[in-house]
This record gives structure tokens, C-alpha cells and sequence, in this order.
């Protein structure tokens, strides 16, 4: 299948139009559009002082979830990182896990217990001068 344009010969890969679904009898995966939060609700505002709406945009390891996670538009997500820095400097949400979970003690065994400390040795009688 070759065609003569001006002189030139190319090769022209007509092939038809591209199937819609490339494997037949399973549909694509689409998944579903996420909203932004703070655009559904007008009257829901980012504050740094209230942690508790802050800590859902946090991952377990205590970063900020990402915007495709959350489903938060740019301006609102640049808000919600600023919201959330600043509520880490005064110390109402953590930036490291162990401040979320903190590290468990260490479990002594009872066969490896500290003995009791030895008594103090007695003091030299005083003499009355």
C-alpha cells in the first residue's frame, strides 16, 4: 500500500478507526470524579486552628495527602497545606508519626529484673568532744 505524492512514495497506514475497548468483554476501569470538598460546601472554611478537620488530609505516617487522594482542587489544596503547616508550628497536629502513635515501652522480662540496691554501710560512731 503505497501512494505516490509528488514524486515521493510514502507508506500509508490506514487502518480504520481504533477500537474503543481494547479487551474485548471487560469494560475500562473510569473511576469516579472526585469533588472538592470545600468547593460543594460554600461555607466550609480551612482553619488551622481546628485540627481535627485538618487531621482527615493527613496519611497514617503524618504527611499531607496529595490531591488526587483527597479530591481537592489546587486553590483549596494549597490552603489546606498552609492550614496544616501552620497548625504543625504551634503544635496541634504532628509532623512525625511517633507524635501521632507514640513508641511503645520496652517490655523487661521478670527474669531479667534490676536487684534491689545494697544497703548503705553504717556510719562511724561520733565521739562528744
Amino acid at each position: 500500500m503505497t501512494r505516490e505524492t509528488s514524486g515521493t512514495t510514502t507508506a500509508s497506514r490506514d487502518r480504520g478507526p481504533r477500537p474503543r475497548n481494547l479487551r474485548p468483554g471487560r469494560p475500562r476501569y473510569m473511576p469516579k470524579r472526585k469533588v472538592c470538598f470545600f468547593c460543594a460546601n460554600k461555607n466550609e472554611v480551612i482553619d488551622y486552628k481546628n485540627p481535627d478537620k485538618l487531621r482527615a488530609y493527613l496519611s497514617d505516617r503524618a504527611r499531607i495527602d496529595p490531591r488526587r487522594r483527597t479530591g481537592t482542587c489546587a486553590k483549596h489544596q494549597r490552603a489546606l497545606a498552609t492550614a496544616i503547616k501552620r497548625a504543625r508550628h504551634l503544635a496541634l497536629l504532628p509532623f512525625v508519626p511517633e507524635h501521632v502513635y507514640p513508641a511503645p515501652l520496652p517490655i523487661i522480662p521478670a527474669s531479667a529484673s534490676v536487684p534491689a540496691p545494697a544497703p548503705a554501710p553504717a556510719a562511724p560512731p561520733q565521739s562528744d568532744r
